[in-house]
């Protein structure tokens, strides 16, 4: 079963996409090319895709979930993107076809990483640029509603974070180092402020959207989880029925080996 089995209409309606100021970081970061390519490695539903497109010619988005794929297909214009199943650390595209710019959009985490990093790197361009980039979860707080959510969570789904059929162990080290490790050079990491609202209902069709909370994990528990959730988080909307997410990209850029 995939990590994300079960998420995919909820990870489309319920996932917040890429600032434009995030977009144009990222854009402006790449060098030029004609045409100018685009690889999303961990594309899911095609968000980064979505947002960076204007800026590309062509793109080519990666994840091993089929079911996110179909959403990416149907969001995506297919005369300028292709869409390609399978993992990180093996996909292939065209031999004649090299990346200007490969974005990792709240994935890298899941990935080999050195074993992807000497993959994606055979298949960029000349002084392409890799970009790992996302926003925060839960898990880091920083707003109560945040914290009283992820309280929910370990209730329901006990302390130990789930990730699909299994459980969730957080990277050791940093990704700079990972990046660096691999060969590539200039690491820079920038960090760009977000602020977001979102409803009760939102903030529980995102967990649904996520591997330690999605409708596949909680089984015969998920009316259970939303109600409890739901009398958490209602007290601490405003009048408008609205939770405010304090939250920022972190973006690391490097330049391939």
């Amino acid at each position: 079963m995939s990590l994300f089995a079960s998420t995919a209409e909820h990870y489309r309606r319920h996932r917040s996409g890429v600032p434009a100021e995030v977009a144009e970081i990222l854009a402006d970061a790449a060098p030029q090319g004609s045409p100018r390519h685009l690889l999303d490695v961990g594309t899911g539903p095609g968000f980064v895709i979505s947002a960076l497109l204007p800026w590309f010619d062509e793109a080519i988005g990666v994840d091993l979930d089929a079911d996110l794929l179909a959403v990416a297909r149907e969001e995506l214009p297919g005369d300028r993107v292709g869409l390609v199943q399978a993992p990180a650390e093996s996909f292939e595209t065209p031999e004649t076809w090299s990346a200007h710019l490969v974005t990792v959009c709240r994935a890298f985490h899941w990935f080999d990483r050195p074993v992807f990093l000497r993959h994606v790197a055979e298949r960029m361009a000349p002084d392409a640029v890799l970009a790992v980039f996302g926003d925060q979860s839960i898990w880091a707080g920083g707003d109560e509603w945040k914290d009283r959510t992820r309280e929910v969570v370990q209730e329901v789904l006990g302390e130990q974070r789930r990730a699909g059929a299994g459980t969730y162990d957080r990277p050791a080290g940093r990704f700079e180092d990972d990046i660096a490790d691999a060969g590539f050079h200039g690491v820079t990491t920038t960090r760009v402020p977000v602020v977001r609202t979102k409803t009760v209902d939102g903030v529980i069709g995102l967990m649904h959207s996520m591997s330690f909370a999605s409708p596949a994990v909680l089984g015969d528990r998920a009316g259970e989880f939303d109600r409890i959730l739901r009398e958490r988080l209602e007290p601490l909307a405003d009048g408008d029925g609205l939770l405010t997410d304090h939250n920022e990209f972190q973006i690391i850029l490097a330049t391939r080996p």
